[in-house]
């Protein structure tokens, strides 16, 4: 065997062992659902996140809407859908949910959904009017606030929220005393009812 044939069985041996590496590193990785996409969407439900809020490719934090706990109707076919009110371990109650356009029009936001208290409108677009009551203890729970008053929910999001589109939202209240199970929802437009908290 010539050493020109040894040298080239040789670089042919290294590519193929080069060739089965790459693809064996590729196929380890996350992020490819196998379709040659990357997977980003909010409702999946695989693996250990499901019941966890997932990162979207915008590099925003969705909620779990697999779930859905509670759905509210409001004007011109806009739905509030909650998918989790879930206590934190800092005695906060974070609400997670949706709002759906299933009308036919875009939805422009209105501006009651920030609230009325001018520091807290000062942020801009919010879901700082939204609150919760507690029937039981006879209290009403009001979106909490950072060191700079600004509300600790979803904000500056974009409006109008386009015919059939959706928005992503979250809103964090004090915690009611752990014996209370289930909280009343309210916020401008739309119907009032109950959610139970996990």
């Amino acid at each position: 065997m010539s050493i020109r044939h040894v040298r080239t069985t040789r670089r042919a041996g290294a590519a193929a062992l080069l060739a089965a590496a790459l693809t064996f590193t590729l196929s380890a990785c996350g992020g490819d659902d196998g379709t040659g996409k990357e997977n980003t969407s909010s409702s999946s439900s695989s693996g250990t996140g499901k019941d966890q809020p997932s990162k979207g490719g915008d590099g925003k934090t969705y909620p779990d809407s697999s779930k859905v706990i509670a759905t509210f109707k409001g004007e011109k076919g806009l739905e509030m859908v909650i998918h989790e009110a879930k206590r934190d371990a800092g005695g906060f109650l974070t609400v997670t949910g949706t709002m759906k356009n299933t009308g036919t029009e875009d939805y422009s936001t209105p501006i009651q959904w920030n609230g009325q208290e001018q520091d807290v409108a000062m942020t801009g677009s919010s879901f700082a009017a939204m609150t919760l009551t507690d029937s039981k203890e006879k209290k009403r729970y009001y979106v909490l606030r950072d060191t700079d008053n600004r509300p600790l929910t979803t904000t500056k999001y974009t409006s109008p929220i386009k015919a059939g589109g959706s928005l992503s939202f979250f809103a964090q209240f004090p915690a009611p005393p752990t014996s209370t199970t289930e909280v009343g929802v309210t916020f401008p437009g739309f119907t009032t009812g109950t959610i139970e908290i996990s």
